[in-house]
Protein backbone atom coordinates (compact mmCIF):
# COMPACT_ATOMS: atom_id res chain seq x y z
CA UNK A 1 0.00 0.00 0.00
CA UNK A 2 1.03 3.59 -0.57
CA UNK A 3 1.63 5.55 2.63
CA UNK A 4 1.88 9.29 3.02
CA UNK A 5 4.43 10.86 5.32
CA UNK A 6 4.01 14.51 6.36
CA UNK A 7 7.03 16.27 7.86
CA UNK A 8 6.16 19.36 9.87
CA UNK A 9 8.80 22.10 9.45
CA UNK A 10 6.73 25.20 10.14
CA UNK A 11 7.78 25.50 13.78
CA UNK A 12 11.10 25.02 15.60
CA UNK A 13 9.14 23.43 18.42
CA UNK A 14 7.94 20.72 16.11
CA UNK A 15 11.34 20.01 14.58
CA UNK A 16 13.27 20.04 17.83
CA UNK A 17 10.95 18.00 20.02
CA UNK A 18 10.72 14.34 18.96
CA UNK A 19 7.96 13.75 21.52
CA UNK A 20 5.66 16.38 20.05
CA UNK A 21 2.31 14.60 19.60
CA UNK A 22 1.38 16.60 16.53
CA UNK A 23 4.65 15.74 14.83
CA UNK A 24 4.34 12.05 15.70
CA UNK A 25 0.82 12.07 14.35
CA UNK A 26 1.94 13.62 11.07
CA UNK A 27 4.83 11.16 10.71
CA UNK A 28 2.63 8.16 11.34
CA UNK A 29 2.28 5.72 8.46
CA UNK A 30 -1.07 4.50 7.29
CA UNK A 31 -2.92 7.81 7.18
CA UNK A 32 -6.69 7.97 6.69
CA UNK A 33 -8.17 7.11 3.34
CA UNK A 34 -8.31 10.73 2.12
CA UNK A 35 -4.49 10.90 2.05
CA UNK A 36 -4.09 7.82 -0.17
CA UNK A 37 -3.82 8.28 -3.91
CA UNK A 38 -5.98 5.40 -5.11
CA UNK A 39 -5.40 6.33 -8.75
CA UNK A 40 -1.77 5.22 -8.40
CA UNK A 41 -3.04 1.75 -7.56
CA UNK A 42 -5.24 1.38 -10.63
CA UNK A 43 -2.70 -0.32 -12.89
CA UNK A 44 -1.41 -3.02 -10.56
CA UNK A 45 -4.77 -3.48 -8.84
CA UNK A 46 -6.47 -4.22 -12.14
CA UNK A 47 -3.64 -6.47 -13.30
CA UNK A 48 -3.45 -8.54 -10.10
CA UNK A 49 -6.61 -8.83 -8.01
CA UNK A 50 -9.01 -8.47 -10.91
CA UNK A 51 -6.86 -10.81 -12.99
CA UNK A 52 -7.22 -13.48 -10.31
CA UNK A 53 -10.98 -13.00 -10.34
CA UNK A 54 -10.99 -13.45 -14.10
CA UNK A 55 -8.98 -16.64 -13.78
CA UNK A 56 -11.35 -18.04 -11.19
CA UNK A 57 -14.50 -17.28 -13.14
CA UNK A 58 -13.17 -18.25 -16.57
CA UNK A 59 -11.59 -21.57 -15.65
CA UNK A 60 -14.36 -22.61 -13.26
CA UNK A 61 -17.09 -21.72 -15.76
CA UNK A 62 -15.31 -23.64 -18.49
CA UNK A 63 -14.88 -26.72 -16.31
CA UNK A 64 -18.48 -26.61 -15.14
CA UNK A 65 -19.73 -26.11 -18.70
CA UNK A 66 -17.75 -29.08 -19.94
CA UNK A 67 -18.90 -31.02 -16.88
CA UNK A 68 -22.50 -30.38 -17.95
CA UNK A 69 -21.81 -32.10 -21.27
CA UNK A 70 -19.41 -34.80 -20.08
CA UNK A 71 -19.09 -36.59 -16.76
CA UNK A 72 -15.48 -37.68 -17.26
CA UNK A 73 -12.82 -36.14 -15.06
CA UNK A 74 -10.32 -35.99 -17.92
CA UNK A 75 -12.56 -33.79 -20.04
CA UNK A 76 -13.02 -31.28 -17.23
CA UNK A 77 -9.33 -31.15 -16.38
CA UNK A 78 -8.16 -30.80 -19.98
CA UNK A 79 -10.69 -28.05 -20.64
CA UNK A 80 -9.69 -26.27 -17.44
CA UNK A 81 -5.99 -26.46 -18.27
CA UNK A 82 -6.61 -25.21 -21.80
CA UNK A 83 -8.67 -22.35 -20.43
CA UNK A 84 -5.97 -21.43 -17.94
CA UNK A 85 -3.21 -21.30 -20.56
CA UNK A 86 -5.28 -19.53 -23.19
CA UNK A 87 -6.71 -17.09 -20.66
CA UNK A 88 -3.33 -16.19 -19.17
CA UNK A 89 -1.89 -15.53 -22.63
CA UNK A 90 -4.93 -13.51 -23.64
CA UNK A 91 -4.83 -11.44 -20.45
CA UNK A 92 -1.13 -10.74 -20.85
CA UNK A 93 -1.44 -9.65 -24.47
CA UNK A 94 -4.50 -7.53 -23.81
CA UNK A 95 -2.92 -5.87 -20.80
CA UNK A 96 0.31 -5.23 -22.69
CA UNK A 97 -1.48 -3.54 -25.58
CA UNK A 98 -3.68 -1.49 -23.27
CA UNK A 99 -0.92 -0.28 -20.97
CA UNK A 100 1.46 0.35 -23.87
CA UNK A 101 -1.12 2.75 -25.31
CA UNK A 102 -1.24 4.46 -21.92
CA UNK A 103 2.56 4.51 -21.87
CA UNK A 104 2.69 6.27 -25.26
CA UNK A 105 0.20 8.89 -24.10
CA UNK A 106 2.06 9.54 -20.84
CA UNK A 107 5.40 9.78 -22.62
CA UNK A 108 4.02 12.30 -25.10
CA UNK A 109 2.51 14.42 -22.33
CA UNK A 110 5.71 14.37 -20.28
CA UNK A 111 7.84 15.31 -23.28
CA UNK A 112 5.57 18.24 -24.05
CA UNK A 113 5.26 19.37 -20.44
CA UNK A 114 8.93 19.05 -19.45
CA UNK A 115 10.70 20.48 -22.47
CA UNK A 116 12.19 23.30 -20.41
CA UNK A 117 11.93 21.78 -16.95
CA UNK A 118 14.63 19.12 -17.08
CA UNK A 119 14.39 15.50 -16.06
CA UNK A 120 13.71 16.06 -12.38
CA UNK A 121 9.98 16.67 -12.90
CA UNK A 122 9.30 13.61 -15.00
CA UNK A 123 6.85 11.13 -13.51
CA UNK A 124 7.27 7.34 -13.73
CA UNK A 125 5.60 5.84 -16.77
CA UNK A 126 3.27 2.89 -16.94
CA UNK A 127 5.17 -0.34 -17.44
CA UNK A 128 3.50 -2.57 -20.09
CA UNK A 129 5.74 -5.57 -19.38
CA UNK A 130 5.08 -5.42 -15.65
CA UNK A 131 1.33 -5.13 -16.20
CA UNK A 132 1.31 -8.02 -18.69
CA UNK A 133 3.31 -10.28 -16.38
CA UNK A 134 1.20 -9.44 -13.35
CA UNK A 135 -1.99 -10.04 -15.30
CA UNK A 136 -0.88 -13.43 -16.62
CA UNK A 137 0.44 -14.54 -13.22
CA UNK A 138 -2.65 -13.48 -11.30
CA UNK A 139 -4.97 -15.09 -13.86
CA UNK A 140 -3.00 -18.33 -13.54
CA UNK A 141 -3.15 -18.24 -9.74
CA UNK A 142 -6.88 -17.69 -9.82
CA UNK A 143 -7.43 -20.37 -12.45
CA UNK A 144 -5.41 -22.94 -10.53
CA UNK A 145 -7.90 -22.95 -7.66
CA UNK A 146 -10.81 -24.60 -9.50
CA UNK A 147 -8.45 -26.68 -11.62
CA UNK A 148 -6.67 -28.26 -8.66
CA UNK A 149 -9.82 -28.58 -6.59
CA UNK A 150 -11.37 -30.91 -9.19
CA UNK A 151 -8.22 -32.77 -10.16
CA UNK A 152 -8.54 -35.70 -7.77
CA UNK A 153 -12.30 -36.17 -7.38
CA UNK A 154 -13.78 -38.94 -9.50
CA UNK A 155 -17.46 -38.57 -8.60
CA UNK A 156 -19.06 -36.17 -11.08
CA UNK A 157 -21.51 -34.47 -8.71
CA UNK A 158 -18.99 -34.08 -5.91
CA UNK A 159 -16.42 -32.71 -8.36
CA UNK A 160 -18.79 -30.03 -9.62
CA UNK A 161 -19.79 -29.11 -6.08
CA UNK A 162 -16.19 -28.77 -4.90
CA UNK A 163 -15.23 -26.65 -7.91
CA UNK A 164 -18.19 -24.33 -7.27
CA UNK A 165 -17.42 -24.09 -3.54
CA UNK A 166 -13.71 -23.40 -3.96
CA UNK A 167 -14.42 -20.87 -6.69
CA UNK A 168 -16.98 -19.08 -4.54
CA UNK A 169 -14.57 -18.88 -1.62
CA UNK A 170 -11.81 -17.54 -3.85
CA UNK A 171 -14.12 -14.95 -5.41
CA UNK A 172 -15.22 -13.75 -1.98
CA UNK A 173 -11.61 -13.38 -0.81
CA UNK A 174 -10.35 -11.64 -3.95
CA UNK A 175 -13.42 -9.42 -4.06
CA UNK A 176 -12.82 -8.31 -0.48
CA UNK A 177 -9.13 -7.65 -1.14
CA UNK A 178 -9.93 -5.62 -4.23
CA UNK A 179 -12.49 -3.58 -2.33
CA UNK A 180 -10.11 -2.90 0.56
CA UNK A 181 -7.30 -1.79 -1.73
CA UNK A 182 -9.74 0.40 -3.62
CA UNK A 183 -11.03 2.07 -0.47
CA UNK A 184 -14.47 0.39 -0.52
CA UNK A 185 -16.21 -1.86 1.98
CA UNK A 186 -15.03 -5.49 1.64
CA UNK A 187 -18.45 -7.13 1.90
CA UNK A 188 -19.77 -5.10 -1.01
CA UNK A 189 -16.84 -6.10 -3.19
CA UNK A 190 -17.24 -9.75 -2.24
CA UNK A 191 -20.96 -9.71 -2.94
CA UNK A 192 -20.57 -8.13 -6.37
CA UNK A 193 -17.87 -10.56 -7.42
CA UNK A 194 -19.77 -13.56 -6.05
CA UNK A 195 -22.97 -12.69 -7.88
CA UNK A 196 -21.09 -12.17 -11.13
CA UNK A 197 -19.19 -15.43 -10.74
CA UNK A 198 -22.30 -17.43 -9.91
CA UNK A 199 -24.13 -16.01 -12.91
CA UNK A 200 -21.22 -16.87 -15.21
CA UNK A 201 -21.04 -20.45 -13.96
CA UNK A 202 -24.81 -20.92 -14.02
CA UNK A 203 -25.21 -19.54 -17.55
CA UNK A 204 -22.32 -21.61 -18.88
CA UNK A 205 -23.66 -24.76 -17.26
CA UNK A 206 -27.19 -24.16 -18.54
CA UNK A 207 -26.20 -23.44 -22.13
CA UNK A 208 -23.82 -26.40 -22.37
CA UNK A 209 -26.37 -28.69 -20.74
CA UNK A 210 -29.01 -27.62 -23.25
CA UNK A 211 -26.79 -28.09 -26.29
CA UNK A 212 -25.50 -31.43 -25.06
CA UNK A 213 -29.10 -32.64 -24.66
CA UNK A 214 -30.02 -31.38 -28.13
CA UNK A 215 -26.95 -33.00 -29.64
CA UNK A 216 -27.72 -36.28 -27.88
CA UNK A 217 -31.30 -36.27 -29.22
CA UNK A 218 -30.12 -35.53 -32.75
CA UNK A 219 -27.53 -38.29 -32.66
CA UNK A 220 -30.03 -40.75 -31.23
CA UNK A 221 -32.67 -39.93 -33.85
CA UNK A 222 -30.20 -40.14 -36.72
CA UNK A 223 -28.95 -43.51 -35.55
Amino acid sequence: MNSVVHVVTTSPENTANPTNPNQNKDLELGKPDDTIDYMQRAQWLRASVLGANDGLVSVASLMIGVGAASSTMKAMLVSGLAGLIAGACSMAIGEFVSVYAQYDIERTMIEKGNTDDGDENKEPLANPWLAAGASALSFSIGGLLPLLSGAFIKAWGVRLGVVCAVTSLGLAVFGAIGALLGGAKPYKGSLRVLIGGWLAMLITYGILKFFSAVLYVNISSSG
